[in-house]
């Protein structure tokens, strides 16, 4: 019998849970959709795409070193990109894309594309700006970020904008997208790995943490992941960077390799994927008859979860660059550009194409978040002895690894938003912050997931305002400076 205590609880967690949706559907409601789209639009446009037609330069750049003493910076370009990357590529990679297609439908994929090939311009552009007005402290320390392009490039009038942005950056790391989200999507996918039959009802099954019955996998892990976390951050950026510059590109590569496995396995059911996803994006009920999203949710989605993956737009990634060791802004914006380029148009289409050409999205199958990943690529690779093992322990370790290193990385971003409000003087509030992280950290696993990617998608909105509008207003200076920079290079070295 259900004793009052537990319906006052679920009560609570009800209410809790509806207001957290009601925020994160007003916050990703049309307004930010146009905002994002107009901003990345006017960028490509104001550019006349120079920054895609500068792709193969950008990857060129990501391994040059810089020479002299005036090429500021803390870590190589090649550092703060896979810094950058250790947060943006993560569980949003994974579980974001098939969450989107659960609930918009395979046209949610489309969308996804289409904001991040005009978010590439937006990460251009915050590369470039957190370069030109970062800060150098005496100690060699480098603090930038939109806080800094704020307050320097508009000028003191808008500071309570800087301000504005670096407090929803301090909240949306430790509240949602760098912790909680992350933490969860670890130990979720080592318990379903792990203890498959375990049964949250059933006390002997495992143990009662904060009146919930939880896994031993689960408490392992997470506590597992918290040492880890602890280790690294305290180190700072150098180390965090040392540890992403190896972690990083080893997974993506061989995630990317899977998928593609997955590709030419079912080649023949490619061109199939891509005309359901083209014709899903404008006409869902057409696909889905009507049991999965409209055009407005398809597109809401895609927008939504590419945003929280690639996170351009939000402001995250020019934390990282400004620390790049280089002294031409454009170089680092061209730099800032591959990240969205890795993070969506290959890693989270190599998701979304195995989850649409298995067929695991199909709302028949009552299938949620990365239960849908863990059926297209049981299928994806049922060619292979023992696919639905092998299936849910790859995904296992590449949660694991991405959603670690996103901890990493916006622990660093939470950091640098904290120093801009306390001041750079008061690193005592920076490390209790950092402590107050790991811990967070730590207690992410028993929190209700349902609110967590709500709040997370709160956050995740808030920062975008602030950001966008600097970006717009300091669009002119994004053109200045790539127009002066190819100007010097061309046409006497065009491979510099």
């Amino acid at each position: 019998m259900t004793n009052a205590t537990e319906i006052v609880q679920t009560g609570w967690l009800d209410t809790l849970t509806a207001w957290v949706d009601a925020a994160s559907g007003w916050v990703w409601g049309l307004p930010l959709i146009v905002a994002i789209f107009a901003t990345g639009i006017l960028l490509s446009a104001m550019l006349r795409f120079k920054h895609v037609l500068s792709l193969g330069r950008a990857f060129r750049y990501m391994f040059h070193f810089e020479k002299g003493s005036d090429a500021h910076g803390e870590v190589s370009h090649f550092g703060a990109l896979c810094t950058a990357l250790s947060a943006t590529i993560g569980t949003g990679n994974i579980v974001g894309v098939a969450t989107a297609i659960g609930t918009g439908g395979p046209g949610a994929l489309f969308w996804m594309e289409v904001a991040a090939f005009f978010g590439m311009a937006t990460k251009y552009a915050e590369g470039l700006l957190a370069v030109k007005y970062r800060e150098v402290l005496p100690d060699g320390r480098i603090l930038g970020g939109p806080f800094y392009y704020i307050e320097r490039g508009l000028g003191q009038g808008w500071k309570w904008l800087a301000i504005l942005f670096a407090f929803f950056g301090a909240t949306a790391g430790i509240m949602g997208i760098g912790t909680i989200t992350q933490i969860n999507g670890i130990t979720s996918a080592v318990q379903r790995f792990c203890d498959p039959g375990f049964n949250p009802s059933d006390p002997s099954t495992g143990v009662c943490v904060f009146g919930n019955t939880y896994s031993l996998a689960v408490m392992v892990a997470g506590g597992a992941v918290t040492i880890c976390v602890g280790l690294v951050v305290i180190g700072g950026l150098r180390r965090i960077a040392k540890v992403s510059m190896v972690v990083v590109p080893f997974m993506a590569v061989t995630y990317t390799l899977v998928c593609l496995l997955v590709m030419v396995a079912n080649f023949g059911k490619i061109p199939d994927a891509v005309c359901l996803i083209v014709k899903a994006a404008f006409n869902p009920a057409a696909v889905t008859g009507g049991a999965v999203g409209t055009l407005f949710i398809a597109l809401q989605k895609g927008v939504a979860r590419g945003i929280f993956s690639n996170e351009a737009g939000l402001g995250s990634e020019p934390i990282a660059a400004a620390a790049a060791q280089t002294k031409e802004p454009t170089r680092q914006g061209l730099v800032s550009m591959t990240g969205t380029f890795i993070d969506t148009t290959v890693i989270c289409t190599m998701t979304g194409l195995t989850i649409v050409l298995s067929g695991a999205w199909d709302p028949s199958l009552k299938l949620e978040g990365v239960k849908i990943t863990i059926e297209a690529f049981n299928r994806g690779l049922a060619f292979l002895p023992h696919a639905d093992m092998i299936a849910p322990c790859f995904l296992m370790v590449a949660l694991a690894f991405f959603a670690f290193t996103t901890i990493l990385g916006w622990d660093y971003y939470s950091e640098r938003c904290l120093e801009y409000l306390v001041g750079v003087k008061r690193q005592w509030a920076v490390k209790l912050y950092r402590l107050l992280y790991v811990l967070v950290v730590f207690v992410g696993p028993y929190l209700t997931v349902s609110v967590v990617w709500g709040v997370a998608d709160v956050f995740n909105g808030l920062m975008a305002f602030p950001n966008l509008v600097a970006l717009v207003l300091l669009s002119p200076v994004v053109v200045r400076t790539t127009r002066d920079y190819f100007t010097r290079i061309s046409p006497s070295t065009p491979r510099d």
